[in-house]
């Protein structure tokens, strides 16, 4: 088992987020939102999107150290070592490298809560309570781990009133919905993702959100949204909808043939050398609609086209979908 699939699934266990941070870590993002704390609809916010700076940084680290001969294992064994100290190798790099702290992900998560606002739905957060869904420990083969944690899981939100999920990151929305009524006996809690929900409201209250200035965008399909959920027309309805927006399509690597961008499932870690080749290739193929913006809905997705961006250089912007039609229904 590669260790850096170990150290997910340590963290989970420890810290019930896969990256490691700390407990009073989740939910910073919601402070001043205002979400109600009870509910039967909730918003799933997942550790994609809350913890994706934290990933960065330490993917620099891993990558880093790998150019000057030291491999990922030895980089694990060292972040370990120092962790029982009390030092956080991610944290210090980002602050050597002078990266600091990016908000790309969480401006993601803040503009999801003003999209769903704006369309009629004001959702309950859990906030600190909210677990991990441990699509990490399926992934990987801890398939005992796994279950373990949904059952787990399931009965926390039970505990806590829910009845409807509106989830996020694409891999927690698959991982509820579809992997753990595999796992949890009379399992009956609704899970939509984000876009559906999204894209029904928009339909059906008949909105046509404006920008300002003409945008020209081209859209990346996350493997786990095309592939695992099925969901590649809602997003497309929704930018449609979008006045002074013009879609320019990879229409050969698109939906469910779109081209992975080397992220998720942890193989950043393992293999960063290919993942970040992976994310090369598929940034030429999205630089080839010659679109101004680059727009997903995945926190790896973004993380990995990111750092594809800022090595090769190229001038366009990469944003989530969510921060698009934030800016869109506010006629910015």
């Amino acid at each position: 088992m590669p260790p850096s699939h170990v150290y997910l699934r340590d963290n989970i266990a420890a810290k019930g987020n896969p990256f490691g941070a700390p407990a009073k870590a989740r939910a910073e993002w919601a402070q001043g939102l205002n979400l109600p704390s009870n509910g039967e609809c909730f918003f799933f916010a997942g550790c994609g999107y809350q913890f994706m700076d934290r990933a960065e940084t330490w993917l620099k680290a891993v990558r880093g150290l790998e150019k000057r001969g030291l491999p990922v294992e030895r980089v694990l064994g060292v972040s370990k070592t120092l962790k029982k100290v009390g030092v956080d190798l991610a944290g210090v790099y980002g602050k050597l490298a002078g990266s600091g702290k990016t908000t790309a992900y969480i401006n993601a998560l803040i503009s999801a809560v003003n999209v769903l606002r704006k369309l009629g739905v004001n959702p309950a957060y859990l906030y600190d309570k909210e677990p991990c869904c441990g699509s990490p420990l399926y992934s990987s083969g801890f398939e005992e781990d796994f279950a373990e944690n949904a059952r787990r899981t399931y009965r926390l939100l039970k505990s806590l009133g829910v009845r409807k999920l509106i989830s996020l990151v694409p891999a927690c929305t698959h991982t509820l919905r579809n992997l753990y009524p595999r796992y949890v006996d009379g399992f009956d809690l609704e899970v939509r993702h984000f876009l559906e929900e999204v894209a029904g409201r928009l339909k059906n209250a008949g909105i046509q959100p404006a920008l300002k200035e003409e945008m020209e965008l081209t859209f990346h399909d996350p493997c786990q949204l095309a592939r695992f959920l099925g969901i590649t027309q809602e997003p497309r309805e929704i930018l449609s909808r979008v006045r002074n927006l013009r879609l320019r399509e990879v229409t050969s690597t698109s939906r469910e043939r779109t081209t992975c961008c080397g992220g998720g499932g942890g193989v950043e870690f393992t293999f960063p050398e290919l993942s970040g080749m992976l994310a090369e290739e598929r940034m030429k193929e999205l630089l080839e609609t010659k679109a101004s913006v680059i727009a997903t809905h995945c926190p790896a997705c973004l993380l990995q086209l990111r750092e594809a961006r800022e090595r090769m250089r190229a001038q366009v912007q990469v944003l989530d979908i969510a921060q698009v039609l934030d800016k869109a229904l506010r006629g910015g």
